[in-house]
């Protein structure tokens, strides 16, 4: 039995992080700055200001883009073929691709405004004024994203779980144990006398983040126990938030392993989870489909997005995967077909821990399409056994990149189709016990094209897959 983390959660959280930094990165208002993690420092610093204005033209955004580059001193951005400007424009229609993948929070709520701080006695921040807190709302997602400030966190009014436990101690834990409860002054704001008490009112928490369907809905208790204080009374002794910057974006630390109170130059909070394209896509339609960056800028089209080849794109150039030459298909008489493995596992542990199986005949299965793969004549095809538990991130990518197909039971693995290139095909067998359509909608938002063959149950019929497996290679020329 393999214990899985669910890597459709780490890839979700990635995309979020993606979209919020390039957000705040193309947010056209000279008022933004932007803070990288740096060793150099004590607080989490301001290193750049960026100031978008409406200009699409390429060399305009070039010059920016290099102008960031050469400020930044940790991980440089990568520079990528699907590439959109994003200027966060204040008349993007509600309901469009763009608003739906990050780019509609247009509606501005400043709850706390940047002061000077001249007569305070001891200057915490070298820069001479007080915090500040603004939300960014969308219509369309539902939701906003925060900017705070000097800020400082006080881990001792943060109540969480232990977290790291044996998975025999979690068993049937009920999943409100596991989510954080806020005390009032949990997070705090450096701020003028005149905005002394909680900064969000309980009618201006409904309009900055509603309850939605989110049963217990952690980032509103957050807004709700934050407090402005005044800069006689705020303190920020200890700051331990040297980073390095990794793979795709900073490492994750903990509220619970800090001894002390953290402060932040400036810090983004954003409520990751179910205000996302993703999530709205299991109860809404979303007619979005996906597209390469050079056909939306021949011919602007709000129903198309190339958001997620920009984050495949990403994704790849993290583990440096992504080849300076064309992304688009190319015949060949060569076809790797991968066939992504999923291990019994426990999905969800604290919902009573039943292992799980999403796909009881895998291994016939593979077998079978092994055997069969050889009877194609007028090409190659390479069945490729991606036992994914067993391999490194960046094979696992590598394998992806090299796919012409991707077959695979539902399940978090096919969350890496988003790093495949244009023109890959997946196929995704579902049980009837795990009917969703995650990767049907990441397929689409893609412009992948995707088969999916329904069970009854949880077993396949070999000859079916490979009929529709078949017809897949037929249209491929072989």
């Amino acid at each position: 039995m393999a214990i899985k983390m669910k890597g459709f959660i780490i890839l979700l959280v990635s995309l979020n992080i993606y979209i919020l930094c390039y957000y705040f990165f193309h947010f056209p208002s000279s008022k933004h700055q932007f803070l990288f993690p740096s060793s150099k420092h004590q607080f989490l610093d301001d290193t750049i200001t960026i100031r978008a204005e409406e200009d699409t033209r390429s060399e305009a955004i070039a010059n920016k883009n290099d102008q960031l580059r050469a400020s930044f001193d940790g991980k440089p951005w990568p520079d990528l073929p699907s590439y959109m400007p994003w200027q966060g424009d204040p008349m993007a229609r509600a309901g469009s691709c763009e608003a739906y993948f990050g780019n509609g929070f247009n509606r501005p709520f400043r709850l706390v405004a940047n002061a000077s701080a001249a007569s305070r006695k001891v200057s915490v921040f070298s820069d001479g004024k007080l915090g500040s807190f603004s939300c960014a709302y969308s219509e369309t997602l539902e939701t906003s994203i925060c900017e705070a400030r000097r800020m400082v966190m006080y881990p001792d009014k943060i109540q969480m779980s232990q977290g790291g436990e044996d998975i025999e101690s979690v068993l049937g834990r009920d999943e409100m144990t596991e989510l954080p409860s806020y005390s009032e002054g949990a997070f705090q704001i450096e701020a003028p006398p005149s905005y002394k008490g909680r900064v969000v009112s309980p009618e201006l928490l409904d309009q900055i983040m509603p309850q939605g369907a989110v049963h217990t809905h952690t980032m509103r208790s957050l807004l709700q126990n934050l407090v402005a204080v005044p800069s006689a009374d705020f303190v920020c002794s200890q700051s331990p938030m040297d980073q390095a910057w990794e793979a795709l974006y900073t490492s994750v630390t903990y509220a619970k392993n800090f001894s002390g109170p953290v402060c932040f130059r400036h810090a983004l909070l954003t409520p990751l989870g179910y205000e996302t394209a993703l999530f709205k896509g299991l109860t809404e339609s979303i007619p979005c489909r996906g597209c390469s960056a050079i056909e939306l800028k021949q011919k602007p089209d709000d129903s198309r997005t190339a958001r997620l080849n920009e984050f495949g794109e990403m994704f790849r150039a993290s583990f440096g995967l992504l080849s300076g030459e064309s992304e688009n298909f190319k015949p060949s008489s060569v076809h790797n077909v991968l066939f992504m493995r999923r291990e019994d596992y426990l999905a969800h542990p604290r919902h009573g821990g039943k292992v799980e199986s999403r796909l009881k005949n895998e291994e016939e299965v593979l077998d079978a399409l092994q055997k069969w793969a050889p009877s194609l004549l007028k090409c190659k095809v390479n069945i490729v056994n991606g036992l994914f538990a067993h391999m490194s991130m960046i094979d696992q990518v590598r394998d992806v990149q090299a796919a012409s197909v991707i077959v695979s039971a539902h399940g978090a693995a096919l969350t890496h189709s988003i790093a495949a290139r244009p023109g890959t095909v997946v196929l995704e067998i579902i049980s009837s016990y795990y009917r969703r359509p995650h990767f049907a909608l990441i397929s689409q938002w893609k412009g992948l094209e995707y088969h999916a063959i329904n069970l009854e149950g949880s077993v396949a019929r070999c000859p079916e897959v490979i009929k529709v497996l078949g017809g897949i290679m037929k249209s491929l020329g072989c």
